[in-house]
């Protein structure tokens, strides 16, 4: 159920749909937008029984250096399309006739496509977690001191999935860290989310020990990063760093954190949007209150005759 969390609902409404053994192939032809730069076309170019799924991610030429072709290729084999769509970086076409006869395997396929920008974006993940491993297993084996240097381990992995906005991951030998950058455009963004973070490192104090390290720097990028070419600091620019411990990447974790992670920045942002809408309902209310007061304040003015200059009551006749 958790990752239900992480599906584009449509995607998953179309294909169920049109995967139902009561409904009837139509033709489709409908572009759909999701966060982070990505957009899916769901068409039937050469038959209403054959559907075809495109995917268009910013950041496909840097997964690809992470290797994000052989996972797709792991998830979604024998429906992909090479070359794919024009205009997209991936397609794959699910032909109806050939469905599988279980609603259960039905619906895992449904949702193996709804995950498919998770899982374009898991590959670098995939690929830290590897060298984590790799690397932990090296330290064990070395009988030397095992005091590290902050700049050691693998290189770090730079995703620019949006136009100012990159995510960052360095695996080391005890620990895997992602750091996303975030430009606030206004002032407010940066005072509610620099509050929203101080609550993660609070609860990690207070009751939830076991939680990833999250640490919050403004203008200066942190030091796993400062090597990084073209990195760019400005007032505008915060820098949010998960530390991700063994405890925290374990073998039957990583698909969760995975799931969790990637998804930070629109979590993260989505907040401060609601604060501001709340402290904005809030000050609305505060003002609609204190106008009930002035009204209920003015004094009541008694209606005085008036005359005219000769001596008449004024409006009589």
């Amino acid at each position: 159920m958790l990752l239900l969390q992480y599906h584009n609902l449509l995607i998953q409404s179309i294909l169920t749909e049109r995967f139902s053994q009561e409904s009837q192939p139509v033709s489709i032809d409908q572009v759909i937008s999701d966060f982070d730069n990505v957009t899916y076309h769901i068409s039937t170019p050469e038959s209403k029984t054959k559907i075809l799924i495109s995917l268009s991610i910013k950041c496909f030429n840097d997964l690809k250096k992470y290797g994000v072709e052989e996972l797709l290729q792991r998830e979604y084999g024998p429906y992909i399309v090479s070359p794919p769509e024009v205009g997209y970086d991936f397609s794959m076409v699910v032909d109806l006739e050939k469905l599988p006869p279980e609603i259960e395997a039905k619906e895992a396929l449904v949702e193996k496509i709804a995950l498919l920008k998770r899982n374009a974006l898991a590959a670098p993940f995939e690929k830290a977690f590897a060298q984590f491993d790799e690397l932990a297993a090296e330290a064990a084996k070395s009988s030397l001191d095992l005091s590290v240097p902050e700049d050691s381990g693998a290189d770090v992995m730079p995703i620019h999935y949006r136009d100012e906005e990159s995510i960052f991951i360095k695996a080391s030998h005890d620990r895997v860290t992602v750091i996303f950058s975030t430009v606030f455009r206004e002032e407010t963004d940066r005072v509610f989310g620099k509050v929203f973070l101080q609550e993660f490192v609070d609860a990690r104090r207070r009751a939830i020990q076991n939680a990833p390290q999250v640490l919050y720097s403004h203008k200066e990028p942190p030091l796993e990063i400062r090597s990084v070419p073209g990195l760019k600091a400005a007032d505008d620019i915060g820098f949010v760093t998960f530390v991700l411990f063994p405890r925290h990447i374990t073998k039957d974790r990583r698909e969760n954190c995975i799931s969790h992670i990637q998804i930070f920045r629109d979590y993260f942002h989505y907040h401060i949007k609601c604060s501001k809408a709340y402290m904005h309902s809030r000050m609305r209310f505060r003002v609609a209150e204190f106008l009930k007061v002035l009204n209920r304040a003015k004094p009541e003015v008694a209606e005085k005759e008036r005359k005219t200059a000769s001596g008449r009551r004024f409006g009589a006749r």
